[in-house]
């Protein structure tokens, strides 16, 4: 074993306390298969946009653990599948993208996913990217069908729960399109298990069906025994659903949520999920997460497991300096005290969504407090500046009459209008 690897049966309980195990196969055969050497694996991700969402972190990290043990991730991106679109989890039937659409995000997710794994490493565990795509475009449906199809009973496909629940539900059904999902999925186990020698595939525990049938189809076409290694769902202790804050879904790709807004969202998990949170979606040891357990039992108001998390997460998915650029636009806001911004985390405020109105050189602060809608009227506006209720730049106001000249602005653009304290908004210069 190389540096940082365990034996398998370690490296599954590790995982197991990590709570990243919900099903396997075959336990025996899958840790006689780990010990035996560098394993391939993989893990398929759809495209169903432009970037993947926080939740595809648990899988995406558990390939890089797999490869930290000395394992070889195969990374399958959806390029057949994604057109077809997966019924696991799903009330209704997605809507069909165009194959340049799909296409298009699968470039996108290529580009983004290939951070999370070692791809340039010169040994056997090298990360590759696959796409079923490559092996399904020219297939002839009777071949399909024939030499896919036949060994699959419609008996049993109906029993899997992401048709069941489909089919129970009155007036919903479920379409031959998606119910043919699970013949691909499978098609691609075997595809693997033929060109890659892959024998184990993880997923999401609603992928178990899936992943099962296509162990199957292994054993049929090859005499070979492969695995299923399933993990969570995440969910939140409250029950809310994972994933989403108050401006929607926590996404992987910087411009549709910032970095300094995907710190926020870990930093504020909730006291009963920040524990949890640490042992899935960081690789920090198990002694380190149990002392940061003993801090929030006992020091909470410190809040240290959270600020571990977003720490962690955020400088796994956009480096360590978007950590630098996150805490210091916190402490800026937190303190007031705007001239501790760049002028890209003035930017990047805007990009979140932070309130923004924009002004010309000139204007009076009542009126831009007024049409910012901060104050309802310009007599607010002056009661509230007059009992030093507004700040500008991280400066108290006095003058009533006081316009925006812009030459004290923050890098000549940006005014932040502070109210009390917590609420902020942007004043852009407008020529």
């Amino acid at each position: 074993m190389g540096n940082g690897e365990m034996s398998a049966q370690a490296f599954i309980d590790e995982l197991r306390w990590r709570g990243l195990l919900t099903q396997v196969s075959d336990e025996e055969g899958l840790l006689d298969y780990l010990d035996a050497g560098c394993q391939s694996l993989y893990c398929g991700f759809d495209p169903t946009a432009e970037s993947l969402h926080v939740g595809s972190l648990v899988p995406l990290l558990a390939l890089r653990r797999f490869q930290l043990q000395g394992h070889r991730p195969l990374l399958l991106l959806g390029g057949a599948t994604g057109m077809i679109g997966d019924p696991s989890g799903r009330d209704d039937e997605r809507s069909l993208n165009t194959g340049d659409m799909v296409s298009e995000w699968v470039q996108a997710l290529q580009a983004q996913v290939s951070g999370f794994l070692e791809f340039e490493i010169k040994n056997d565990s090298a990360a590759k990217i696959v796409n079923n795509l490559d092996w399904t475009h020219d297939l002839p449906v009777i071949d399909f069908l024939r030499d896919i199809g036949k060994h699959f009973s419609v008996n049993s496909m109906i029993q899997r729960d992401s048709v069941k629940t489909r089919l129970e539900r009155s007036n919903e059904g479920i379409s031959y399109t998606e119910f043919s999902y699970m013949l691909l999925q499978a098609m691609d186990f075997l595809r693997l298990a033929q060109s890659e020698n892959c024998l184990l595939q993880i997923g999401g525990s609603d992928q178990w069906g899936n992943i099962v049938s296509g162990i199957d189809l292994i054993r049929r076409h090859t005499g070979k025994s492969a695995f299923a290694f399933t993990m969570p769902l995440v969910t939140k202790a409250d029950g809310t659903k994972f994933g989403k804050s108050a401006a929607g879904a926590v996404w992987l790709d910087p411009k549709k949520t910032s970095p300094y807004a995907f710190y926020q969202f870990w930093l504020n998990t909730a006291d009963a999920d920040v524990i949890k949170f640490l042992k899935l979606f960081t690789f920090l040891q198990q002694g380190e997460i149990e002392r940061l357990e003993v801090e929030t039992c006992e020091r909470p108001e410190q809040r240290q497991a959270h600020k571990k998390l977003a720490q962690e997460v955020t400088t796994i998915v956009h480096g360590a300096k978007a950590v630098v650029a996150a805490e210091r636009i916190s402490a800026a806001l937190f303190a007031g005290d705007a001239h501790e911004l760049l002028e890209s985390d003035l930017e990047e405020l805007r990009q979140d969504g932070m309130p923004t109105t924009g002004c010309a050189v000139g204007a009076g602060l009542l009126t831009a407090l007024v049409e910012s809608g901060l104050t309802k009227s310009t007599g607010e506006a002056r009661k509230l500046i007059q009992a030093n209720g507004i700040k500008l730049n991280g400066e108290s106001i006095s003058d009533v009459g006081r316009d925006l000249t812009f030459a004290d602005a923050l890098y000549g653009n940006f005014y932040l209008l502070r109210k009390g304290k917590k609420n902020y908004h942007l004043i852009v210069r407008v020529s």
